[in-house]
């Protein structure tokens, strides 16, 4: 299983926002990349950017920092936050990044979500960020009626490279992750789903082992580590143990 350490980008900075709040931010770097350097030093064999300005503004923001993260080390990148047609796709691709994330697309234009996977299988992943049951969309701004498992079920067959699920009333909050609904979906679907928001600690990233068989295929952390209450290369040597 892949631990997977985040940096979300805002106005230029390093950042990790509560529960999806751009006001609650704490800036940990002005230098982002020099973040993801050192956690590929520690270990990581993949990592995992949002664009924060992005996924509100529904386009590309914060490009040029993405790509001197993606020049920085050579491990795969993933990245999610305003991408919303096929141009937008090409131009990250272009850039270097290995996958790319669907959030917002996936439920307001499902016929180019498809196409991405169609077009590049294996590299799009479907970003299904749920608070009550409900996808919400837009940055976390606005609440669908979409639960996500029928979001996740459009993109069976697809190519999709996998589902990373966020319960966003966990997402930096270190409470540990919604193991229940998580599992609960990756049941229901053929493609690997990959854990997000809550992991507190070395003692969630063993929670999360023990449902391997269910589908999961890896998690994503990131407050965690940045309050250094997880250790990444411990966390990544007991995933792989």
């Amino acid at each position: 299983m892949i631990i997977i350490p985040a940096i979300d980008l805002k106005e230029g900075r390093c950042v990790r926002l509560k529960q999806g709040r751009m006001a609650d931010e704490t800036i940990f770097s002005d230098v982002p990349e020099e973040i993801a350097v050192k956690w590929h030093e520690e270990g990581a064999e993949r990592l995992h950017v949002v664009d924060l300005d992005g996924a509100i503004q529904g386009s590309p923001i914060n490009k040029e920092v993405i790509k001197r993260i993606v020049n920085s080390v050579p491990v795969p990148v993933e990245l999610g936050g305003g991408i919303r047609n096929m141009s937008a796709l090409k131009s990250y691709f272009d850039l270097g990044l290995q996958y790319l994330i669907l959030g917002t697309a996936a439920i307001k234009d499902p016929e180019f979500a498809r196409m991405a996977c169609e077009s590049f299988p294996g590299q799009i992943i479907i970003g299904i960020d749920a608070r009550m049951d409900r996808v919400s969309v837009q940055g976390w701004t606005e609440d669908s009626t979409l639960t996500p498992v029928k979001l996740a079920k459009r993109f069976e067959e697809t190519g999709a490279s996998a589902i990373i699920y966020t319960d966003i009333e966990r997402d930096g909050m270190r409470t540990g992750p919604n193991l229940q609904a998580t599992c609960a979906l990756a049941r229901e679907i053929s493609i690997p789903v990959i854990v997000s928001g809550g992991i507190s600690g070395i003692s969630d990233v063993l929670n999360v082992l023990k449902h391997k068989g269910d589908g999961i295929m890896g998690m994503i952390t990131g407050r965690a580590l940045y309050d250094g209450s997880l250790d990444l290369s411990e966390a990544i040597k007991t995933a792989k143990g």
